[in-house]
């Protein structure tokens, strides 16, 4: 049986007038599923490829680079679909973190989601782009 888990990504103050996007596999893309306040919230999920593995290692066309390593890229601008921006950019949004206990969690779980969060402006008052460090560890969620 495949296990999977369903990821939240939170994405604080981003820029006015900049689309976002979280890149699927090469080229599709997936807009956010919310927006509350100021913040863009995306959900997705990735295979449990193997837990027992450290860091574990998670899979599916959202999960980019070498197992040990994994991440999400979280497009803004020309990358996201939107052609008329001044911005192309793709921030690194890290899988570390996530860990054993908190997959076990979050399968035990109905309607859990294991969330991070991210600032959306980078220093240059862009969108944030490159590797991001996260604003919130990855948590446990549970919605109702």
């Amino acid at each position: 049986m495949v296990e999977q888990v369903v990821l939240r990504i939170l994405v604080v103050e981003p820029p006015e007038g900049v689309i976002f996007a979280v890149q699927r596999g090469r080229d599709e893309l997936l807009p956010p599923e919310a927006r509350i306040g100021d913040t863009l919230v995306f959900e997705f999920s990735l295979r449990i490829a193997d837990a027992d593995a450290q860091p574990p290692r998670l899979v599916g066309p959202f999960a980019q680079g070498p197992p040990a390593t994994r991440f999400v890229y979280v497009n803004s601008g020309t990358l996201a679909g939107q052609p008329e921006s001044y911005w192309t950019r793709r921030a690194k949004v890290p899988l570390r973190g996530i860990s054993q206990a908190l997959l076990q969690a979050a399968l035990k779980q109905t309607g859990s989601r294991i969330e991070a969060s991210i600032r959306g402006t980078g220093r240059d008052g862009g969108p944030a782009c490159a590797s991001v460090p996260l604003l919130s560890e990855w948590t446990l969620r549970v919605t109702r």
